[in-house]
């Protein structure tokens, strides 16, 4: 019920998720990002608690195949979790337990891995990679190449059922996500978390910089910001 992508951007090594599920509130439970550590979605029958366990063993040093062989060897019911990692590298390592639900598959590309279950296909994911890698020469932003992941997984025929929810989380060199979008119940998830991707960017960078410093933040354009 859920197909994911996650991805470091071989450029300035940022790390990103898309996911989107027919569950509502995907991404508040299994998208994690932290700042020049990595990236894990964990997904299925979802364990929130596995994604900052990973990201600390990340954080440790080790690289994403050890930490995902951590993972498995000490979580409970890990037969029903799907989880995905990708280190500060962009080595990458996928898992999927025995009782992960319908049609479900990983994929591994350069810089990205790819998650999904309950697929109507299982080339979903591999549609997901391909999307991300063929944008990797610099037709677009990193966010906007996560994006075109999401929407190639669902051009390939994404979930067995209708998806109802979607998100995107972007993490840079600052401790907090640049962008954490999120789509919690809508009947076109994708393309809505799409639009709401494009009134967003155009901020992003100015939102960081009146963060650390707000004497040189660009002006809001609203009556009393000068």
């Amino acid at each position: 019920m859920t197909f994911s992508l996650i991805a470091r951007c071989e450029v300035t090594g940022a790390f990103g998720v898309v996911v989107s599920s027919s569950s509502t509130a995907v991404a508040a439970r299994c998208a994690f990002t932290r700042s020049r550590v990595g990236a894990v979605a964990t997904q299925n029958i979802t364990d929130p608690r596995i994604g900052p366990r990973a990201l600390d063993l990340l954080e440790a040093g080790l690289p994403a195949r050890v930490v995902m062989q951590r993972i498995i060897e000490t979580t409970e019911h890990i037969d029903y979790r799907q989880v995905a990692i990708v280190d500060a590298q962009g080595g990458t390592a996928a898992f999927s337990g025995p009782n992960t639900l319908g049609t479900y598959a990983t994929a591994e590309g350069k810089n990205c891995v790819s998650a999904g279950n309950l697929l109507a296909d299982a080339n979903v994911v591999a549609a997901m990679v391909s999307a991300f890698e063929l944008r990797a020469a610099g037709s677009g932003s990193f966010g906007k190449r996560l994006i075109r992941a999401l929407q190639g997984g669902l051009a390939a025929g994404g979930e067995a059922g209708a998806v109802h929810s979607a998100g995107l989380l972007i993490q840079a060199d600052v401790s907090w996500p640049v962008a954490d979008l999120r789509v919690d119940y809508a009947e076109d998830p994708i393309g809505d978390l799409t639009a709401l991707w494009e009134l967003w960017k155009p901020d992003m960078n100015s939102y960081v910089t009146r963060a650390l410093d707000p004497s040189q933040a660009p002006s809001y354009g609203v009556p009393g910001d000068p």
